[in-house]
């Protein structure tokens, strides 16, 4: 008759055995927000929005309310659509706003075309002075924009561009950043080997930028027009110089609003509500791509 063992008793944990123990996974202080996080993100989170609101509250009352009490009002008024109807109708608005809009729509899009497709060919092309031609247009990136504002006066006025839009759209189609910035995310999130498939397959150099380029760097596109159509909406140096105050853009309209011996600031900030209001409806539309863009490559793994 066979004799069985009796169950051994589990081998306790040893070093050097071989065996593993868990070990409780310990949580990063980071990851533990507690209330101190919460206030503090929700100080600069109102520190941010306090001047949209106090631009709303001032358009939204009359002139002598708000320059009346020692205490400026911090609630909104009853005054905003009268206040915008006074806009349009003491200043050509809406002239300006659809000059804004056609600037800032084209450079947008022109920036975001023709700076992918430079990127496209610095980040994966090989042609004579690939390099050198990428170093020049990084330095051009570190010269001041009022240097160039003369030479570009000269330049428009020659060219019979002065006091048209075309002033304004013509020297911003491209933008050496946006180059360069391009270049950078074609370089990081388009593989080589995807790019020489795409070629050995038959497709051409505008084919492979199209269905390959294009959709691996969507998200900073995005990110890059948003940004040239916000710089466009709020230049006013050039449109000053560039184009008559008849024919201007938002900037030079509020400006006019704020010009004379007296400013009506309700007046002032009633345009300024009007003017931020399509930047806005851009940014919110677009919001979850910029987010995505201006994080992505911050955390890595």
């Amino acid at each position: 008759m066979a004799v069985t063992a009796p169950p051994q008793p589990p081998t306790p944990y040893a070093p050097g055995r071989g065996l593993t123990r868990r070990v409780p996974r310990r949580t990063n202080r980071l990851d533990r927000s507690g209330p101190f996080v919460y206030a503090v993100l929700a100080a600069v989170t109102a520190a941010s929005v306090f001047p949209l609101y106090w631009t709303f509250v001032v358009a939204s009352h009359d002139d002598n309310s708000v320059l009346a009490g020692a205490t400026p009002p911090l609630v909104p008024g009853g005054y905003l659509f009268e206040n915008i109807g006074r806009v349009f109708e003491l200043s050509a608005f809406w002239q300006a706003l659809g000059n804004s809009l056609i600037v800032a729509g084209t450079t947008a899009v022109s920036n975001v075309l023709l700076s992918s497709l430079a990127g496209f060919a610095f980040a994966k092309l090989r042609f004579p002075g690939r390099n050198t031609l990428l170093v020049v247009v990084v330095v051009t990136v570190m010269v001041p924009t009022q240097l160039g504002i003369i030479p570009l006066y000269m330049l428009v006025t020659d060219m019979g561009l002065y006091g048209r839009l075309a002033a304004l759209i013509v020297p911003a189609l491209v933008s050496a950043i946006g180059v360069f910035w391009m270049r950078q995310a074609i370089e990081e999130n388009i593989p080589n080997e995807l790019v020489e498939a795409a070629r050995m397959d038959g497709a051409g150099l505008l084919r492979t930028y199209w269905h390959v380029v294009v959709p691996g760097v969507r998200t900073t596109a995005t990110v890059l027009g948003m940004f040239t159509f916000m710089f466009a909406w709020n230049d006013y140096f050039w449109p000053l110089i560039a184009l008559p105050p008849e024919n201007g853009t938002v900037q030079i309209a509020l400006n006019q609003l704020a010009a004379g011996y007296y400013t009506d600031y309700t007046l002032m900030l009633a345009g300024v509500v009007v003017s931020v209001l399509p930047v806005l409806v851009v940014f919110t539309l677009l919001a979850r791509r910029i987010v995505s863009g201006v994080m992505a490559g911050a955390v890595k793994g």
